[in-house]
């Protein structure tokens, strides 16, 4: 497979500064596009990044046919690019574009295309513990034409941008009880770009009240935790570490069955079950609840200081060693080429 190569003029890194970068709003010189049409996938090229041209008739803006994957490179001391668990992004790419009615695509254009992207814009990636770039694989529908279908036509494209360590503050929470992310037999577990912007209004609610995020809960009842804002969620009970069960609700994060090995690798009693809601205020009023944490791609584990469940509010305790500090370090010390990989996540690009 041949990938057409387009390289810019003159670069634009020299006016990024990269020790003040807010995250995903710049964006690297180049990004890999490729079409499908007639059935099939092809001509794969490397361009600069820039815009692009969609007939506003394109089915992507009327019926959503869009998925995306969220993934990073990381820089080692010696120079050398790694991804983490990349095989993973692509099985979900596809898995969210099936249930969307959208075309897989080949794991070799992913592959290759995505190794050549980085190569290109290798000097994106910083060395330095927490610097990353992040990659943004995405597929959209592009068929010019209004009538509720799957479109014929659609478009592959990575854009990356340079990040540095994700700190989003003080985290407090409210458990849903009112709204929900996704529902049995939707498309919950898929990364549809429609999930996200269902979840703007119930969240930008919660701000008003202080708070920076919701857990959702099961859609029926409202009765079980599922997921933390845009990741997975895992709670401390005494030094048990619970998380949810996928299921077609919940997407089945990459950093959360990492985290869920390294806790069987060290000795963490570790249970992926249902929880209740109300078996995590009990917890708490106990003084048996330790930690809250969401994990996830971007900030890898975000640690959660307080959460509200209608009347009920409970402020984690502050601990001198913790769960979450513990998994951040150790996925990043393999993310990173610091430590043995002995699960083989890392590869080298």
């Amino acid at each position: 497979m041949d990938i057409k190569i387009q390289q810019v003029e003159a670069s634009k890194i020299e006016g990024v500064d990269f020790s003040n970068l807010s995250f995903g709003q710049v964006f690297t010189d180049h990004m890999l596009v490729c079409s499908y049409t007639n059935g099939e996938w092809e001509n794969p090229e490397i361009i600069p990044y820039g815009p692009m041209t969609f007939e506003p008739s394109a089915r992507v803006f009327h019926y959503g046919q869009a998925v995306f994957e969220g993934m990073k490179a990381y820089k080692d001391d010696a120079g050398d690019i790694f991804l983490f668990r990349p095989d993973e992004s692509i099985k979900r790419l596809n898995a969210s574009s099936e249930r969307l009615a959208m075309p897989a695509l080949p794991e070799e254009i992913f592959h290759k295309g995505l190794k050549k992207l980085l190569h290109l814009d290798t000097e994106w990636i910083k060395e330095g513990f927490g610097n990353s770039l992040y990659i943004r694989p995405f597929v959209i529908a592009t068929e010019p034409a209004i009538s509720a279908s799957p479109s014929n036509d659609y478009k592959f494209i990575i854009i990356c941008s340079p990040a540095q360590s994700y700190y989003a503050g003080e985290v407090r929470v409210v458990v849903a009880d009112k709204f929900s992310r996704a529902a049995n037999g939707g498309v919950g577990y898929a990364k549809a770009a429609g999930n996200y912007a269902s979840q703007f209004y119930p969240t930008s609610l919660v701000n008003k009240e202080g708070y920076q995020q919701i857990i959702w809960t099961d859609a029926n009842t409202h009765e079980y935790m599922e997921e933390a804002g845009t990741m997975n969620i895992f709670f401390r009970i005494g030094d048990k570490l619970i998380t949810a069960p996928t299921n077609d609700r919940i997407l089945d994060g990459i950093t959360r069955k990492s985290i869920i090995q390294l806790a069987i690798d060290n000795n963490i009693e570790v249970e992926v079950r249902n929880i209740q809601v109300s078996e995590v205020k009990e917890a708490a009023e106990k003084g048996e609840l330790k930690e809250l944490f969401g994990s996830g791609t971007a900030a890898v584990v975000n640690p959660i200081k307080g959460f509200k469940h209608k009347d009920f509010t409970y402020e984690l305790p502050e601990l001198e060693s913790t769960y979450a500090s513990f998994f951040k370090e150790k996925l990043m010390n393999i993310q990173y080429n610091k430590t043995e990989d002995v699960h083989g996540w890392r590869v080298k690009v």
